[in-house]
């Protein structure tokens, strides 16, 4: 009984979801495919041979560094909403956090001191 209102945002969810799909679909524009042979599914054609327009592996780089930090930072929101409750504990909280972002900031000053963030 305790997750029932888990089951009711997950049903809402599927709700909200699925009547999303079939409204797009009955409303949405029926355009015919016109490259149908090509790989490319947003209906822009190819310009060339793939082998010409290589993409620099720095720009995947930074991606993957943001979607890292990104997350890695996601668990400040947690921390801050318990920290006032767990303080008059102890300093424990405030000692794990204080470790778990000087080794943020070790890794951040790695990536500046490798270079992976600038742009060429």
């Amino acid at each position: 009984m305790e997750y029932l209102p888990v089951l009711v945002m997950m049903a809402a969810g599927v709700c909200i979801g699925g009547a999303v799909l079939l409204i797009t679909t009955w409303l949405g524009p029926k355009l015919p495919n016109k490259t149908k042979d090509s790989p490319i599914e947003c209906g822009v054609g190819e310009s060339g041979p793939a082998k010409k327009h290589r993409v620099s592996v720095r720009f995947y780089l930074v991606a993957i560094l943001f979607l890292l930090f990104d997350i890695e930072t996601v668990f400040f929101y947690p921390w801050a909403v318990v920290y006032k409750r767990f303080l008059t504990t102890g300093e424990f909280i405030l000692i794990e956090m204080m470790v778990f972002v000087f080794i943020l900031l070790v890794g951040y000053i790695y990536v500046i001191r490798r270079g992976a963030l600038e742009w060429e």
